[in-house]
C-alpha cells in the first residue's frame, strides 16, 4: 500500500484559503492557492496531502450541505480538479475528509424534513427524528445531533438509500478528482457495517484506495482490520510524544510504542500502520505545547522514526505557534506563502530517510536503551535494520549498548557512525542509524 511508504501533509482548506467562516454563497477560487504550495511540499518531501473538508458546508466544513459540490467559498469542482491534477503530476497523492456521520442543517434533504415534516421522503435519512420534540433551533422537531451539537445532524447509516447516496458520492470523487483515499471523520461513531461496505466498494472501484479513520480511544482494531480501515489516527501516541519531552520521561512514549508495536504476542497493532502526528487542526500547535524549543526537531524525529505514517500539519514545519484555547481559527490560519527555515530542512531530511527505508516503513519495534532523557529503539525489517536514537537532554550522553554490528550510516545526514567504545549522543540530537554489518 502506497500510504505505508508516504509522508502526509495536512491542509485545512477553509483556513488555508482565508475564506469567511459563514457560507456567504459568493463564488471564489481560493482553492487554487494550493498549487502555489506544491514546490514547497515537494521540497519538504511530502508525497500525500490530506485535505480537511472541501465540500459545500454551512461553516467549518464538517457540516456538509452538498457532498457533490466543492464549497463555493473555495472554488468550483473544476478548480479542485485542476489542483488534484497538479498534485498528481507532482507525485503527490490526494486524500479527502469523508464526513459521513453527520451533515449540516443546510443539507437539502434535512431542509425538506423541516419544511414537509412527516410527509418528507427523507425522514428516515436521519437518526431519530421526533416530531413531538424540539431543538435549540426551534424547528418544532427533535433530532440527534453529534455529541449534542444540533448544527451537526446525525445521518441514519442503516438506511440503504443514505448508504448508496454516500457511496455514489465517493465514486464521483474518484471519477472527477482522481482521489486516492479518505480520512473518515469521527470514525469511532460510524456504523460498522457502513465502514465494511465502504471498504468493499472502494477496493473494487480503485486499486490501493486508502481508508484512514479518526480514532481517539479504545482498541483501534475495532475498525482497523482487513475488512474495514487500513489505518487510524494514533491519538494515544500523540499525547505521549509531547508529554514525554515536557516531563523528560521517555518511558511514557516508549511504553505506548511497546504496547502498540512491541515484540510481545499481546501487542495491539504489530505490523499495522497508524497515522503519526505531533499536531493537527484540532489541537495546540506543537511549537506552542513543547516547553523547550530544542525539543521541536526531536519530536519530529520520534514521529518519523516510530512505526506509522508521519503527517505534518501546514505551518508547523516552520514552527508556527497557536493554542487550542485561542479558538479553532487560530489553529487554522491563512499564510501568504510558505516559510522555510532550519526546521523545514530537518523535516525534509527525515522525510527522505523515512520514505526510502524498508525498516522505517515496515520494520518491527524493539526498545534497545531507555532512560528518562534518552531512548534508542530498533526498527527491523526483512532486509534492513535501523536504530533511532534520541537525546532530549541539554547535556551530551554516552550510550553503551550492544548494537549488533560495528558501524552504521545516519540516514538523516549521511554521516558514518562507529559503535566502538560507546556512542556519543550530543545534547538535543537524533539519529537514524542504518546498520552496515
Amino acid at each position: 500500500m502506497w500510504a505505508y511508504e508516504s509522508v502526509f501533509y495536512q491542509i485545512y482548506p477553509m483556513g488555508f484559503c482565508g475564506v469567511p467562516f459563514e457560507n456567504d454563497g459568493i463564488q471564489r477560487h481560493e482553492i487554487k492557492r494550493v498549487e502555489e504550495w506544491i514546490p514547497h511540499m515537494q521540497k519538504l518531501g511530502v508525497n500525500a496531502v490530506y485535505f480537511s473538508p472541501v465540500f459545500e458546508s454551512d461553516t467549518h466544513g464538517y457540516n456538509t450541505r452538498d457532498y457533490r459540490k466543492i464549497d463555493v467559498r473555495l472554488g468550483t469542482n473544476e478548480d479542485f480538479k485542476e489542483v488534484c491534477d497538479a498534485l498528481h503530476v507532482a507525485g503527490i497523492r490526494v486524500v479527502l475528509d469523508g464526513v459521513f456521520n453527520h451533515v449540516g442543517r443546510g443539507f437539502a434533504q434535512f431542509q425538506d424534513v423541516i419544511k414537509n415534516r412527516e410527509n418528507s421522503p427523507y425522514v428516515n435519512w436521519f437518526y431519530r427524528i421526533d416530531f413531538g420534540g424540539n431543538s435549540n433551533y426551534n424547528d418544532g422537531l427533535w433530532y440527534e445531533g453529534w455529541e449534542g451539537c444540533f448544527d451537526l445532524v446525525k445521518l441514519n447509516l442503516q438506511n440503504p438509500e443514505v448508504v448508496n447516496y454516500l457511496l455514489d458520492s465517493v465514486k464521483g470523487w474518484i471519477d472527477e478528482f482522481g482521489i486516492d483515499g479518505l480520512r473518515l471523520d469521527v470514525a469511532y461513531s460510524l456504523d460498522e457495517n457502513f465502514v465494511r461496505r465502504l471498504r468493499e466498494v472502494t477496493d473494487a472501484y480503485k486499486q490501493d484506495f486508502f481508508l484512514l479513520g479518526e480514532m481517539l480511544h479504545g482498541d483501534y482494531n475495532r475498525l482497523m482490520n482487513d475488512q474495514m480501515l487500513h489505518s487510524a489516527t494514533n491519538y494515544e501516541c500523540y499525547k505521549g510524544l509531547y508529554s514525554s519531552f515536557n516531563s523528560m520521561n521517555m518511558f511514557e512514549i516508549v511504553h505506548s510504542l511497546l504496547r502498540q508495536f512491541g515484540p510481545e504476542n499481546w501487542t495491539l497493532y504489530k505490523g499495522k500502520h497508524l497515522l503519526s502526528f505531533v499536531d493537527n487542526h484540532d489541537v495546540t500547535r506543537v511549537a506552542s505545547i513543547l516547553n523547550n524549543e530544542n525539543h521541536l526537531p526531536l519530536i519530529y524525529a520520534m514521529a518519523f522514526g516510530m512505526p506509522g505514517i508521519p503527517c505534518v500539519y501546514y505551518g508547523s514545519e516552520w514552527g508556527f505557534k497557536a493554542r487550542k484555547e485561542d479558538g479553532d481559527p487560530a489553529l487554522r490560519p491563512c499564510f501568504d506563502k510558505p516559510e522555510w527555515n532550519g526546521l523545514c530542512d530537518w523535516i525534509s531530511r527525515l522525510a527522505e530517510a523515512k520514505k526510502h527505508s524498508e525498516a522505517l516503513n515496515y520494520g518491527a519495534f524493539r526498545s534497545v536503551l531507555l532512560t528518562n532523557k534518552q531512548c534508542i529503539f530498533e526498527r527491523k525489517s526483512e532486509h534492513e535494520r535501523v536504530l533511532v536514537a534520541i537525546n532530549a537532554d541539554g547535556e551530551d550522553f554516552m550510550a553503551h549498548f550492544d548494537a549488533g554490528c560495528g558501524t552504521a550510516v545516519d540516514l538523516i545526514t549521511g554521516e558514518k557512525h562507529d559503535f566502538g567504545g560507546g556512542s556519543l549522543l550530543p545534547a538535543y540530537s537524533a539519529y537514524f542509524w542504518l546498520m552496515e554489518n
